[in-house]
């Protein structure tokens, strides 16, 4: 049962936890690299050398990313796990490309019949196929992202058509960039259950990302599910600890904390031009994949960027809840220079 309680528990991540639980092929929101997961889980603006980065936003290739390949390796819970390849270079007249492939794990499970007889192991696994295009104007860099991702659970699978959309603001002489991308718009053409249509994890992110002069450090903040308000999840089993003698109260809106569920926050510690400390904090996760009465640092992510060479290596350590966490490994080159 290891690999199934651990899939459920994957499974809110993927989703950015409760904000609705009907859309398919969710690991599509899953975080792509180790910076990404390091600055909340999301980036619309965090430029990077990292050619993995335009999985998070395609506007985000740029002069750093051309002719760089990067590899990421991420290990979930039990055996949980998920690969991403990258490559991102640059054309004389169409702009830039990036190519990426994402393939999740889940392991294997085993199956019964109806009487509980043991029938064999099956796997579910799921995979991206992912090409980007984009061109700068001035100050402005507009990207686009084609996906296909197919999901397969015991033979059985689901294609979906995906396209994410983006543009990039940045300042010529100025460490401050402005980000919005629309992720993961698209239908999904064959559903496991014939008529099954579920909508595709869409999701409208705008991100700022600065580094003030004379400053080690740089912010970045990022604001998710911007195309709708409401991503509070009330359980309705739930009793308010407070109102003892109303058992049957509920739990209620709160203003507060669902504006707070849509932002991330990420700080980066520059020590250097190859040492690098990362913090970030998803509020959606904390709420949302915490135990009850107990929180476990569920939102938070620690993260490191080694560069040595031509080679750069990050690394981040992000807590799901008490129960588990995941590491990322992602590692990158660039070549041609």
């Amino acid at each position: 049962m290891k690999p199934l309680a651990a899939l459920l528990l994957l499974a809110p991540l993927a989703a950015q936890a409760q904000i609705g639980g009907r859309a398919a092929l969710q690991f599509l929101s899953l975080p792509p690299s180790a910076q990404v997961a390091a600055m909340g889980g999301l980036t619309a603006s965090a430029r990077s050398a990292d050619p993995t980065q335009f999985l998070a936003n395609p506007a985000l290739l740029q002069t750093d990313t051309d002719g760089a390949a990067a590899v990421t390796y991420v290990a979930y819970v039990t055996d949980i796990r998920q690969s991403t390849a990258a490559y991102a270079f640059n054309t004389e007249k169409r702009g830039r490309f990036g190519l990426g492939l994402t393939y999740l794990n889940y392991g294997s499970f085993e199956s019964f019949d109806a009487a509980g007889n043991s029938l064999g192991t099956f796997g579910v696994s799921e995979y991206a196929l992912a090409a980007a295009n984009a061109r700068t104007w001035g100050k402005f860099t507009v990207g686009l992202t084609a996906k296909l991702a197919v999901s397969g659970l015991a033979g059985n699978r689901a294609v979906g058509l995906a396209a994410d959309a983006g543009v990039l603001y940045k300042p010529s002489e100025q460490d401050f960039t402005v980000g919005l991308v629309v992720k993961n718009a698209g239908y999904l053409v064959k559903p496991y259950l014939a008529g099954a249509h579920d909508p595709l994890p869409l999701d409208v992110q705008l991100g700022l990302t600065i580094k003030p002069e004379h400053m080690p450090l740089r912010f970045t903040l990022t604001a998710q599910q911007l195309q709708r308000w409401d991503i509070q999840y009330l359980d309705p089993s739930t009793r308010p600890s407070l109102d003892p003698n109303n058992p049957s109260a509920q739990p209620r809106f709160n203003w507060a904390d669902n504006l707070a569920r849509h932002f991330a926050v990420g700080t980066e510690l520059i020590l250097g031009t190859g040492l690098r400390l990362r913090l970030g904090y998803n509020h959606l996760q904390a709420r949302e994949l915490r135990l009850a009465n107990v929180g476990g640092g569920a939102g938070f992510s620690f993260g490191t960027m080694i560069k040595i060479s031509q080679f750069q290596l990050d690394y981040t350590y992000a807590t799901l809840q008490a129960a588990g966490s995941s590491n990322y490994f992602t590692l990158s080159r660039r070549f041609g220079q």
